[in-house]
């Protein structure tokens, strides 16, 4: 269940090319690779590639990359904190009772009028369907769209032809109210290679600035569903403090192996031979 990322440790060494590659091959949402810290505020340096690209910033590769940095031993500067350096910026994550959370970074609000009618086509509703938009800012840049029902947001069958094709946001967040102070969301990013993410931590942080900025709930913290119709299920609580918003949930590792990497030119391979 929930949403796995592949995380390269000690990649260094690797180039920009080579992570890609990486990425592409693993075919995952997220491939992450940890690096030293150029700042000397944080503990390690993270790069975040979906199949397709690099991100500046994503939630649930953040998440599970500081649980595999723990689990590998990670002394870090503050007992209970880590500090995430990444192109967004700092990010700092807390560990509370075996469940992580990172502060999302402040998000930031943009004009959507041009993509609004184009992404309702793509997901093939009408416009009566939408009850707020919003091209919201978190590292990663989602058009969020509020739904009417948890049942809209769940027969959602988008063109993901036409969805790929907007120009802008890294791709669509959909998301409704339901019952007792729960969400449904789901997230399609089939530009990045991404059709549907079965479990998006910078999709649910657009939608909790949303959430904060309409004061569509009057709680403090809520329960966001995520990848019921991909077959995965995934948890993610949000929690408002201070005027910050904080994302998290469970983490397990599930695979552990070593990766080989090969030069990619007769001329490397001779110059790693004689190095």
């Amino acid at each position: 269940m929930g949403n796995p990322v592949a995380v390269i440790l000690e990649a260094d060494h690797l180039s920009t090319n080579q992570m890609q590659a990486i990425a592409n091959w693993t075919n995952l949402s997220e491939t992450t690779f940890v690096c030293k810290p150029s700042s000397e505020e944080a503990d390690y340096r993270l790069r975040i590639f979906t199949p397709r690209m690099e991100l500046p910033f994503a939630g649930h590769p953040t998440l599970g990359s500081a649980w595999a940095l723990m689990e590998s031993g990670l002394t870090t500067k503050a007992p209970g904190f880590l500090v995430q350096e990444c192109e967004k910026g700092s990010i700092t994550l807390r560990a509370e009772n075996g469940r992580l959370f990172f502060e999302l970074p402040e998000p930031a609000f943009l004009e959507t009028a041009e993509l609004v009618p184009a992404a309702i086509a793509a997901l093939g509703i009408g416009d009566d369907h939408i009850k707020l938009a919003s091209l919201v800012d978190v590292g990663p840049v989602w058009l969020t769209l509020q739904l009417p029902t948890v049942a809209s947001v769940l027969a959602l069958r988008p063109d993901m032809g036409q969805l790929s094709r907007l120009e802008g946001p890294v791709g669509v967040t959909v998301f409704a109210l339901g019952g007792q102070g729960e969400i449904e969301v789901r997230s399609f990013a089939p530009a990045a290679g991404v059709p549907e993410d079965p479990v998006c931590g910078s999709g649910n942080g657009s939608v909790a600035a949303l959430i904060r900025r309409h004061r569509l709930l009057p709680a403090t913290s809520y329960l966001a569903f995520q990848g019921r119709c991909v077959g995965r299920d995934g948890r993610v609580e949000v929690r408002f403090e201070n005027d910050r918003i904080w994302l998290g949930g469970s983490a397990v590792t599930c695979v552990e192996g070593r990766m080989k990497t090969k030069p990619s030119s007769n001329a490397e391979a001779l110059k790693e031979r004689h190095t």
